[in-house]
């Protein structure tokens, strides 16, 4: 029998712990083993037994979250769900501190209506804790710099989106058709795509870090939260030798920069003549998120066919499997991260099962893949 999942719930509100814990344990690979009105509790119970994943919220008595949180990562870091009406508006910089500190997710409950709210969230944050469960083994892993504080980058490793409510599961059809068609015309010019979520933000970091200045030009999406990417952006860009921006509809693909899609919004790939840009734009979320890896895809497989380079990295769920196999059957080159190098192996295990990734390959042979690929053809 597979050993169930062990959360804590640390939050002051009797009736929060009580309806996440029924909510929770609908599921039987799940079990509540403690929950807590504030974290000098929290501690006390941890000692009798440390859970796998903990729901921790922001505001609390005698210890606030974010000081637990800081402590717990850098004592013995565990995998955190932050659970808070801090996450969004004029809050939202409390969140993004607090998965700065290595929060794994967000879930942003609302002021009234709680218990509608994680009713029908109910699926979604099963979902977190389980994947959450499985990053702790990376997590563990996490590069820290003296003093137990990490690099300015290494510290959004684990960023996630902000969880919404169950809502439909939407394909990339809502967005663009799937135009099997030949391309209007030749070109030599070639990009490469990338999408990832849960684990990204530090598998991108590896990536791009390592590329030289005269790469093909990269468009990404990492699921990320709105008014996440531009810090993101700037951070990384810093450490790289390639230009890293958020895009910004209308922006050329070319050699020497990574597009990367703002929180929020979809970022597909056009072509005019035989140059490559970026539309972005709005949309329902697709395969429920929004910016969407199988929207990307779809559009360079449209766009670019055999002219590009698909890759799919570690994150949760399948979003993007389907869009590779759809570049696959287009004629591009495709990659899969492996599994030992994944923080959650769900997205290129799906592409994986789909037959679309041509090789897969560990995390640290894939810039050199793309500098092949940029070089070689």
């Amino acid at each position: 029998m597979t050993e169930k999942i062990k959360v804590m719930i640390v939050d002051d509100s009797t009736l929060v712990r009580q309806v996440i814990t029924r909510m929770l344990e609908r599921d039987s690979d799940i079990k509540v083993i403690a929950t807590a009105p504030d974290p000098v509790f929290a501690q006390e119970k941890m000692k009798a037994e440390w859970p796998d994943v903990l729901i921790l919220d922001i505001e609390m008595p005698r210890m606030d979250g974010l000081s637990f949180l800081r402590q717990i990562m850098s004592e013995r870091p565990t995998p955190t769900i932050i659970c808070s009406h801090m996450a969004t508006g004029k809050d939202s910089s409390v969140t993004q501190e607090a998965l700065a500190i290595g929060a794994l997710s967000v879930i942003s409950k609302p002021r009234v209506g709680v218990r509608q709210f994680l009713e029908e969230t109910g699926q979604a944050f099963r979902d977190a804790v389980r994947a959450a469960a499985q990053a702790a083994p990376a997590l563990r892993l996490l590069p820290r710099a003296a003093h137990g504080k990490e690099s300015a980058v290494a510290r959004l490793a684990t960023l996630s989106p902000v969880i919404p409510a169950d809502r439909p599961k939407y394909t990339a059809d809502v967005m663009l058709p799937l135009s099997r068609g030949a391309l209007l015309s030749p070109t030599s010019e070639r990009i490469i795509a990338i999408g990832t979520s849960t684990g990204g933000t530090q598998a991108l970091e590896k990536v791009l870090t390592r590329l030289p200045a005269d790469v093909l030009g990269i468009v990404i999406v990492q699921h990320m939260p709105e008014n996440f990417t531009g810090m993101f952006t700037q951070r990384l860009g810093n450490q790289c030798e390639i230009e890293v921006r958020e895009a910004q509809n209308g922006d050329r693909v070319r050699p020497g920069l990574a597009l990367i899609a703002p929180g929020g919004r979809h970022m597909l790939v056009k072509r005019a003549g035989s140059q490559f840009s970026v539309e972005v734009r709005d949309g329902p979320h697709v395969s429920r998120h929004i910016p969407s890896v199988d929207v990307l895809f779809r559009s360079v497989a449209c766009c670019a066919g055999a002219n590009a380079l698909g890759i799919i990295m570690t994150g949760m769920g399948d979003d993007g499997a389907t869009g590779l196999k759809e570049m696959h059957d287009a004629g591009a080159r495709t990659i899969a991260q492996d599994e030992a190098s994944c923080v959650v192996f769900g997205m290129p295990k799906e592409a994986i099962k789909l037959g679309a990734a041509d090789k897969v390959m560990p995390l640290a042979r894939i810039p050199e893949a793309i500098v092949a690929y940029s070089r070689n053809g």
